[in-house]
């Protein structure tokens, strides 16, 4: 996973468990895309500041992460429904083709739904 889109992420899921001042600079740093000098300007810090806040903000979501699973669920949920999506629409092309391939088709998008509801 690269390394923003993990930020993101992360954050998403655990970000309302940091303090009002990471929040804020965790933000500027991974949504707004500011620099170092820019978000220090704004918040009064130095650059080295912002740099280790922005860090130990990684690891603090990092650690929820490594706790509660959540990111990791939604990844294997999400890849969950696109195979059934993809099996639904294999199945839904084929019209009235062989009956034992849909029925199998049909067996694993049941199997797929199960997890994925098991899951959430």
């Amino acid at each position: 996973m690269n390394k923003r889109y993990e930020q993101t992420m992360l954050y998403d899921f655990y970000g309302e468990l940091l303090t009002e001042h990471q929040r804020t600079i965790y933000e500027d740093a991974v949504y707004n895309d500011m620099t170092l000098g820019e978000i220090a300007e704004r918040q009064g810090i130095s650059r080295q500041g912002v740099h280790d806040l922005i860090r130990r903000c990684d690891k603090i979501l990092q650690e929820y992460e490594n706790r509660l699973h959540l990111v990791e669920r939604f990844t294997k949920a999400k890849e969950t429904l696109r195979q059934i999506q993809s099996l639904a629409g294999a199945v839904s092309q084929d019209g009235a083709g062989e009956t034992k391939e849909m029925a199998e088709r049909l067996k694993r998008i049941e199997t797929l739904s199960q997890t994925l509801m098991e899951e959430l």
